[in-house]
């Protein structure tokens, strides 16, 4: 799986000028405007209502030497814990609400890669796709959603909280990396066959994702171009996976 992972963060290194050659960017223009007026919401909601989480932290501190410490810090968690919940359903939405406009760009993709505009494909129409990425991603999000709360308990255990943010980061990784894998897979397999698939490929998928958070680190630029790089790359990595499976 390492070997997978690295494949995946690999294929973000040809995708800007992939995407220049096949003059893709256009395709983009609405995920991308999408994409930045989420993440500001995220950013907002996140701000405006971690005074509120914190004051329900606070209430933990029943001492009253240390309280002013203690409801800055719980402030802070409230924050973190919007942002990281934030982030889960940012990640989802877009996908979900991108699936049309990512779908042809796979496509083309997928016909420079194989040299071949004729393929045996599903042929779906931009509500089915629209559809399939809500329902891919909804699912998506209850799947991470059930796994990252215990794994934000155990953040709190000293020690084990180290490698709780580690393993909430490939959690975070592997269904981002998933849900752009789908946009492939969805002209190929019918939901629970691309479920499957991905499952036999998650390193593909958690490398594909580790490059995606890491741009939502970047200010602007990074909820700008996170789309465009990811599922370039991911199109590129499935489209192989796809090839050795029919070999």
């Amino acid at each position: 799986m390492i070997k997978n992972i690295v494949l995946g963060i690999k294929a973000y290194f040809g995708a800007f000028s992939l995407i220049s050659k096949l003059k893709l960017w256009k395709f983009f223009a609405i995920p991308m405007l999408i994409s930045f007026f989420i993440a500001v919401l995220i950013f907002v909601l996140a701000y405006s209502l971690s005074d509120n989480i914190g004051f329900y932290i606070s209430k933990i501190w029943v001492w009253q030497w240390g309280k002013e410490t203690f409801a800055t810090i719980g402030n802070i968690i409230g924050g973190l814990l919007i942002i990281i919940l934030g982030l889960i359903i940012y990640k989802h939405v877009i996908m979900a609400l991108s699936a049309p406009f990512m779908s042809p760009v796979s496509e083309k993709i997928e016909s420079h890669l194989t040299s071949n505009a004729s393929h045996n494909h599903r042929i779906t129409s931009f509500s089915q796709q629209l559809f399939r990425g809500i329902r891919i991603n909804v699912r998506n999000l209850g799947m991470e959603l059930l796994l990252t709360i215990p794994i934000l308990l155990l953040g709190f255990i000293p020690i084990i909280g180290l490698f709780s943010t580690v393993l909430l980061f490939l959690v975070q990784a592997y269904y981002a990396g998933f849900g752009n894998m789908d946009y492939t897979l969805e002209r190929h397999f019918k939901y629970n066959e691309s479920v499957q698939f991905i499952r036999n490929h998650r390193g593909l998928a958690i490398g594909n994702g580790i490059v995606f958070m890491l741009f939502l680190l970047i200010p602007i630029i990074g909820v700008i171009l996170v789309l465009p790089l990811s599922v370039t790359a991911a199109s590129v990595k499935t489209v192989e996976a796809l090839e050795l499976n029919n070999k």
